[in-house]
C-alpha cells in the first residue's frame, strides 16, 4: 500500500470520521487497511485535543469578541448524552453524530481521565472503523461509484 494514500485516509477521518471509509474506497485501498486508517485518524484527533485541549481553549478564548452563552440547545443535548451514558455514550455516538474533536472535547470539557477517554475512544474507534468500511465496500455498486478503476 501507498503511504500517500493511508495518510489521505488518516487525515480525512481526523475530521469527520466517516471521510475516511470514503476516501479508502475511492483510492482503492484494501478494507482492512481502510479501517486501520480510519481509526488511525480519529485516534489521532483524540490524543491531540486531549493532551492540548487547554491550549487550544485558551487560544480560542483569546480571540472570541464575547464571552460563549453556557446554555444552548447544543451544551444541553451533551449533558442529556452524558448523564444518561457516560463516557461510553460519548464515545459511541463520537464517530457516528459527533465529529472525533467534538466527541473529545465534549469529553475533555466533563473532566474524564485521559486514560479512560482515550480506551473508550479507542474501542469506539476500531468498531465503527470495522463497521462503517465494511458496510461502504459492501454495498452493491457503491464502490465502482467511488472507485477510479
Amino acid at each position: 500500500m501507498q503511504v500517500g494514500k493511508l495518510i489521505s485516509i488518516i487525515i480525512a477521518s481526523t475530521i469527520k470520521f466517516i471521510g475516511g471509509p470514503l476516501t479508502g474506497a475511492a483510492l482503492g485501498v484494501p478494507w482492512v487497511q481502510t479501517a486501520l486508517g480510519t481509526a488511525l485518524g480519529m485516534m489521532l484527533s483524540v490524543v491531540v485535543v486531549t493532551f492540548a485541549g487547554n491550549a487550544i481553549q485558551a487560544v480560542i478564548d483569546r480571540y472570541r469578541s464575547r464571552k460563549p452563552r453556557r446554555f444552548t440547545k447544543r451544551t444541553r443535548r451533551a449533558v442529556r448524552i452524558w448523564k444518561r451514558f457516560g463516557m461510553a455514550g460519548i464515545a459511541f455516538l463520537t464517530p457516528l453524530i459527533l465529529t472525533p474533536i467534538g466527541g473529545t472535547a465534549i469529553a475533555v470539557s466533563f473532566r474524564v481521565g485521559r486514560l479512560r477517554l482515550l480506551s473508550h475512544m479507542l474501542v469506539s474507534a476500531a468498531f465503527w472503523a470495522v463497521l462503517q468500511t465494511l458496510l461502504l465496500y459492501q454495498v452493491p455498486g457503491l464502490l465502482g461509484f467511488f472507485s477510479h478503476r
